[in-house]
């Protein structure tokens, strides 16, 4: 499926059913409930991390996968983080409208900061507010200055429950020798032409204007929404002073799980993971 962002950017998508031969949990009207897997920086829906975090995650009912903005066969250029958190509301709106009614949202490195923005800057607010476009959006977000206001023009977009892996604190953090790398590749012009031609991502040339909103900000406006933080304490990018600080600033309401020996994001996260976390969502998210 191609979808299109709020601002018009096309999205590549692929939904699956959940794996029937598990034994999927269906709410009331027999509808199952539906993991949105946004991908870290460089990734893509068909990359191989991705394709088995969504096998694991079909267990657990149907799986959204999809590319963002700069990354497979999606349009646009990406903005590392910023403008990405409306492909996220048309991925999870596009799951509302094929039936699904819980949903939850699991991102990585990059895409963890945007299931974060995501859930902060759309909450559920109800039937009359999500149709007309008033989660949010008056205060701040990727739409922050960029004119879409948060209304998503494809129905509700809201989460039910969140899972961060591997997810910034903070923004422009350079602490870390692979940190330093990824801003050389975001921010000279050498960089971004090994983005485009090694790493096959097309990175816009523009700064943030405005600066999106703080990761840490964002987590502390989630709740009541069921939020898990999830984080290798081997983590060559980020240190864990940073799923501290996103714990703190969410409160008692989220859940923080530091994990001996892990990595960074999807690479690193073994089934065995992948699966504690979709059983932590089924039992948290609304429904499930």
């Amino acid at each position: 499926m191609v979808l299109l962002a709020a601002d018009g950017v096309a999205i590549e998508a692929v939904h699956e059913p959940a794996d029937f031969d598990a034994d999927v949990t269906h709410d009331a009207a027999g509808r199952v409930p539906v993991t949105v897997v946004a991908h870290g920086f460089t990734g893509s829906a068909g990359r191989p991390h991705v394709r088995r975090a969504a096998a694991v995650f079909r267990r657990y009912g149907a799986v959204i996968t999809f590319s963002f903005r700069g990354h497979g066969a999606s349009g646009g250029r990406s903005t590392v983080g910023d403008r990405e958190v409306l492909d996220l509301a048309a991925a999870v709106a596009w799951a509302r409208r094929l039936g699904h009614r819980t949903v939850w949202t699991v991102g990585f490195s990059m895409g963890g900061s945007v299931v974060l923005r995501h859930a902060a800057l759309y909450p559920a607010a109800g039937p009359d507010a999500q149709a007309s476009g008033h989660a949010d959006g008056r205060r701040s977000g990727p739409a922050e200055g960029h004119g879409s206001g948060l209304a998503d023009p494809h129905g509700p977009a809201h989460t039910d429950a969140v899972v961060a892996v591997s997810a910034p604190a903070r923004w422009y953090y350079r602490g870390t020798a692979a940190m330093r790398r990824l801003h050389w590749v975001v921010t000279r012009p050498l960089g971004r032409a090994v983005g485009r031609y090694g790493l096959r991502t097309r990175i816009h040339t523009s700064d943030w204007d405005p600066v999106p909103l703080d990761p840490a900000e964002a987590a502390a406006r989630i709740a009541p929404t069921p939020l898990l933080l999830v984080h290798g304490d081997r983590d060559p990018y980020f240190p864990l002073d940073h799923p501290r600080a996103l714990a703190t600033a969410a409160g008692p309401q989220a859940d923080l799980w530091l994990e001996p020996g892990m990595g960074h994001a999807e690479n690193a996260a073994d089934e065995a993971l992948l699966a504690r976390i979709a059983d932590w969502a089924a039992r948290r998210a609304p429904g499930g």
